[in-house]
């Protein structure tokens, strides 16, 4: 072997060790540079579930009723719970929502990419009699939300299906076909009331995971000139 190509492999093997140094160190600099941004997104989905118990609290309190189906849907106003219980004998709902948020995550590649954290979160509202609303927030895991995600997603499919009906198959009948074309029995209809300019339906939501039922009202309004109009639904502690 000549000088010359020795020279060349060592300045080749030299190249070769400061592109991969340079490698290994960007691998563990993004690496750490998205586990704090993993960190402070997952910080700031917790602090918005707070700030919205917070404002749930203060609207129970304004609300001035003790009405479990007037309260619940406060708390679902404010917290987005697709799942809200009320327990009698504590005198607390309990709201289970998930949440998540996006961050910018660093990569080699020029652009980088978007990253995203979910959190699942359960909230307890309390009221004992002579006191204010008291919240508790408390953080789970993403099994416990499942359920009331698949419902939240029922809920919107049902909202679109009882929107685009036409009036005359707004019946028991007729809305518990548009909502179960396969009988796989999702959803119970238990009441429609035909009442002025609007039809009311007490709908049954079951999720598939864990057997969780949310009964929501949705209320639709009469119909206009296409025979379609927009639904709108609120969870109810019954049916």
């Amino acid at each position: 072997m000549t000088t010359g190509c020795l020279t060349v492999l060592i300045a080749l093997a030299a190249v070769l060790g400061i592109v991969a140094s340079w490698m290994w160190y960007r691998h563990w600099h993004d690496g750490n540079v998205n586990a704090e941004r993993r960190k402070q997104a997952r910080a700031a989905i917790f602090e918005q579930a707070q700030a919205r118990a917070d404002d749930t609290d203060r609207a129970l309190e304004m609300s001035g009723t003790t009405d479990v189906d007037a309260l619940t849907g406060v708390i679902w106003q404010h917290s987005k719970a697709p799942v809200i219980t009320y327990d009698a004998s504590r005198r607390a709902f309990t709201a289970t929502a998930a949440s998540s948020a996006h961050y910018q995550a660093k990569a080699m590649l020029p652009g980088g990419g978007s990253g995203q954290v979910t959190g699942c979160f359960v909230f307890t509202f309390t009221q004992h009699p002579g006191q204010a609303w008291t919240s508790k927030v408390s953080e789970r895991d993403d099994a416990t939300c499942r359920p009331g995600t698949q419902i939240g997603n029922r809920v919107r499919l049902a909202l679109a299906r009882i929107s685009s009906m036409y009036p005359e198959n707004l019946t028991p009948d007729g809305i518990q076909k548009a909502l179960n074309p396969t009988e796989r029995r999702s959803f119970d209809v238990k009441n429609v009331v035909h009442e002025g300019d609007a039809v009311t339906v007490s709908v049954l939501i079951s999720s598939s995971h864990a057997r969780v039922d949310q009964c929501y009202r949705f209320t639709r309004p009469a119909p206009g000139p296409t025979g379609q109009d927009s639904a709108t639904a609120v969870p109810t502690s019954a049916c």
